[in-house]
């Protein structure tokens, strides 16, 4: 192993969003910086220390703590402040809200910050770095035989497939897509309306209302909830589909509309996280405003109704996760300067 010159945690072990940037991140910036994952929940085959190593490496150096929790933040200074650990502090923050006074309290101990988009800057009342979120596009592509993948995944090949993936809930606005669904596919009889993500158990019956409401419209076979499944196999059904939507009320960064896209597949989405950002409206999308039905009806309508359209705004923007890691190695090497 390369020395060490970043530490980047992650202190919980089911899969999340930040989980889901350590994971897509350490691989390419271990090409360009020695940086290492400590923490639980995290594959094996990513450059890894156990936490009590992060605790006792040698004080030679100085090396970064990149924390993006409170809990990873409040460790950092108990590393650097308690057992006097040679760390430089950084926090990367997607938060678009105003933080709550324990998490104010702990940025203003950090030595940098990052935020992941212009919205989120706004909110860390101290000078940030802005750094778009990217995608590796060697994973996240389109297919080269959309029709032979709809038959390995058991999809109907002449559907217009919709997608909306994560965590089935009111915040990702999944109701209001399955209530447009259910007013806008009687006049799009190819249309389909595919779902993945896990349910939690407090998230249960707010599900099985959306799928009971879809059965009662006799429409159970055209809005699917797939469930959590294999990441590869959600990495599949990006590359299958012909459009997608999230329609979040609220949003951190929100990475799905960037997989989509750089899978060629246009997007409508809410104006929240960094969708404002990621989007190009009415080119490689819709932007909607926040829990606008109505809104999410007209734009599901205009792009069912035009496959050549789709197929245009599918050639969409990229934006590539090797950027990403740049620019945040970029913010490392000042630290440790």
């Amino acid at each position: 192993m390369a020395e060490i010159e970043v530490v980047a945690p992650n202190l919980k072990r089911r899969l999340s969003g930040v989980t889901a940037t350590v994971v897509r991140l350490i691989p390419v910036q271990a090409r360009m910086i020695g940086i290492v994952a400590t923490g639980p929940g995290l594959p094996p085959e990513l450059p890894h220390i156990p936490l009590a190593r992060a605790a006792t490496l040698p004080r030679n150096r100085w090396r970064v703590w990149h924390a993006r929790r409170n809990t990873e933040m409040a460790l950092g200074l108990v590393l650097r402040h308690v057992l006097r650990r040679r760390y430089r502090l950084l926090f990367t923050s997607a938060a678009q809200r105003r933080h709550t006074g324990l998490t104010r309290w702990l940025i203003r101990r950090q030595d940098g910050l990052i935020a992941t988009s212009p919205q989120a800057a706004r909110y860390l009342e101290r000078p940030a770095t802005v750094i778009l979120h990217g995608v590796d596009t060697t994973v996240f592509r389109p297919a080269p035989d959309r029709a032979a993948l709809r038959r390995v995944l058991g999809l109907d090949r002449d559907a217009v497939l919709v997608g909306c993936f994560g965590r089935v809930r009111a915040q990702k606005g999944v109701d209001l897509l399955v209530d447009a669904a259910l007013r806008v596919f009687p006049r799009h009889p190819r249309a389909q309306l595919i779902l993945t993500g896990r349910i939690t158990p407090d998230n249960r019956a707010f599900a099985d209302g959306l799928i009971a409401q879809a059965q009662a419209a006799g429409l159970g076979d055209r809005i699917r909830f797939l469930g959590e499944i294999p990441w590869e196999q959600v990495v599949r059904h990006y590359q299958a589909m012909d459009l997608f939507a999230a329609p979040a009320r609220w949003e951190g960064f929100g990475l799905t509309p960037l997989e989509a896209m750089a899978c060629g597949v246009p997007v409508i989405a809410s104006r929240a996280g960094a969708y404002e950002t990621l989007i190009r409206d009415g080119e490689t999308g819709t932007l909607i405003p926040r829990g606008d039905a109505d809104a999410l009806i007209a734009a599901m309508d205009r792009w069912l109704s035009d496959d050549a359209g789709r197929v245009a705004a599918g050639r969409a923007a990229r934006h590539d996760i090797e950027a990403e890691a740049r620019a945040i190695v970029q913010v490392y090497r000042r630290l440790l300067a």
